[in-house]
C-alpha cells in the first residue's frame, strides 16, 4: 500500500531493489557501466519454415540460425557469454520481432550481473517489401542493452522498444553507416532512453511540482527557448507522468479537449535562462509532496529510482481517483457520504485535479453529476473562505 507522503516511499524503494537494496543501483558509476551489443541474425531455410514461435511452431536449434557480431563495447569474454545467452533465448523461441524483453545476465564484467534488454527486429524498409518478407535469408538483427538491474530496466522497457524504432530505419543492408550513425546511437542508449526523467528533475528542482500538476491535469504545455534535447526530455517526462493508459481513454480525451480550450491556463516554460521560468503554473499539495520525493532522490543520481517514484506517484493518484469515485457512488444515496467526499477532497491534496477527472467521467450520469456539482460548490466556497 502506498503511503500518503513520499518521504517514506523513497526508503521503501531503496529496500525493495533486488540484490540487497538500492545501494548498488545508486552508485554513480552506473552511468558509465552500460553496454550494448548488436548482432546480425539469419535463419536457415529449415529454421524459417518453423515460424516465429507461435502455438505448435518448430523450436529452432542452434543449427537453424547464425549470430554475427556487428557492434559492441563489451570485453571479448563477456560478449561471447552474451552471445550464448541470446542463442539460448533464440533456441527457446523467446525473441519476438519488435517486442523487447528484460532479464538478468551474469557476464565477465566488473558488475558481474546486470539487467539486459534484448529485442529482435527487421529493417523497416524490409517489412514494407512483400518480396523479402518471406525470404529465409532476409537480414534480421538482435540488439542488447545492458546496465542497472533487471527490475530497473523493466521500468523502461517501453521506452527501449521505441528507441530501437530508429534502428529499424537507420540500419542499411550493408551496414555502411555502422560507424558513423548506428554505433553512436547504440552507445547513447542509456543517456537517451533512461536519463530524461533524471535530467528534468535536476533542471526543474523545486519547480517540478508544476510539471507534475500539468501532467496529471493534462494542461497544455508550451516550451520556449529550449534546445532539442531539453524539449524532448520535458515531453517524455510529461508523457511518463500522465495517467494515460491507467484511466478510461475517453476521460483522457475529454480532459485534453477541455484543458486545450482553456488556453489561458496553458503552462509556458521558458528555458532561456539557466533555471526554467514558468508562467501560468499550477500546483497543489499532492504534487508538492511528491516533488520533494524527487528532490530527495536527486542526491543519489539514480535514474531508475526516479522512474520508480514516478510510477508510485501515478499509482497514488489512481488510488485517490478510485476512492473518490467510490465515495461519489455512496453519496448518491447518503448525505453523510457526501460530506466524506468533501473531506476527502479537502485533505487529499489534489482535489482540483480529481474533481476535473470525475466530472468528465460522470458527465452522462445525472445523479453522480449532481454530486460532483455540489462538491465543486463546496470547494469553491472553501477556496474563497
Amino acid at each position: 500500500m502506498l503511503p500518503a507522503l513520499p518521504d517514506g516511499d523513497e526508503r521503501e524503494l531503496e529496500s525493495s531493489e533486488e540484490g540487497g537494496g538500492a545501494g548498488e543501483e545508486r552508485r554513480p558509476e552506473r552511468h558509465g557501466s552500460t553496454y550494448h551489443g548488436l548482432y546480425g541474425y539469419r535463419r536457415s531455410a529449415q529454421g524459417a519454415a518453423g515460424g516465429d514461435g507461435g502455438a505448435g511452431a518448430h523450436t529452432p536449434s542452434t543449427e537453424d540460425f547464425s549470430l554475427t557480431l556487428l557492434d559492441t563495447n563489451l570485453p571479448a569474454e563477456a560478449e561471447t557469454e552474451l552471445r550464448g545467452f541470446i542463442a539460448k533465448r533464440l533456441t527457446k523461441g523467446a525473441l519476438f520481432e519488435g517486442m523487447g524483453s528484460v532479464a538478468s545476465v551474469g557476464l565477465s564484467i566488473p558488475e558481474s550481473k546486470v539487467g539486459c534488454y534484448y529485442c529482435r527486429f527487421q529493417q523497416e524498409n524490409l517489412l514494407e517489401m512483400g518480396t523479402l518478407e518471406s525470404d529465409a535469408n532476409a537480414p534480421e538483427y538482435v540488439v542488447c542493452f545492458l546496465g542497472g538491474s533487471e527490475k530497473g530496466l523493466e521500468l523502461f522497457r517501453l521506452e527501449l522498444d521505441k528507441y530501437i524504432q530508429s534502428l529499424k530505419i537507420n540500419l542499411d543492408l550493408e551496414q555502411k553507416n555502422l560507424e558513423s550513425c548506428v554505433s553512436p546511437y547504440l552507445r547513447s542508449w542509456f543517456e537517451d532512453a533512461i536519463c530524461p526523467i533524471q535530467r528534468v528533475v535536476q533542471l526543474f528542482q523545486d519547480k517540478l511540482a508544476s510539471l507534475l500538476h500539468a501532467a496529471l491535469s493534462y494542461t497544455p504545455v508550451e516550451v520556449k527557448n529550449a534546445d532539442e534535447r531539453t524539449e524532448k526530455d520535458i515531453s517524455r517526462f510529461l508523457a511518463a507522468a500522465s495517467l494515460q493508459g491507467l484511466v478510461q481513454e475517453g476521460t483522457m480525451t475529454s480532459l485534453c479537449i477541455a484543458m486545450t480550450e482553456e488556453q489561458h491556463k496553458s503552462l509556458v516554460i521558458d528555458c532561456s535562462a539557466a533555471q526554467p521560468q514558468l508562467h501560468n503554473a499550477g500546483s497543489n499539495r499532492f504534487c508538492e509532496d511528491w516533488m520533494q520525493a524527487f528532490v530527495n532522490g536527486a542526491e543519489g543520481g539514480n535514474p531508475f529510482l526516479f522512474r520508480q517514484i514516478l510510477e508510485n506517484f501515478k499509482l497514488k493518484a489512481i488510488q485517490d481517483i478510485n476512492n473518490l469515485k467510490r465515495f461519489i457512488r455512496q453519496a448518491e444515496m447518503n448525505h453523510y457520504a457526501l460530506f466524506k467526499c468533501y473531506l476527502f477532497l479537502k485533505n487529499c491534496g489534489s482535489g482540483d485535479i480529481l474533481l476535473k477527472i470525475v466530472k468528465v467521467e460522470h458527465a452522462e450520469m445525472p445523479e453522480a453529476r449532481n454530486v460532483v456539482t455540489v462538491l465543486e460548490e463546496f470547494m469553491r466556497e472553501t477556496a474563497v473562505a
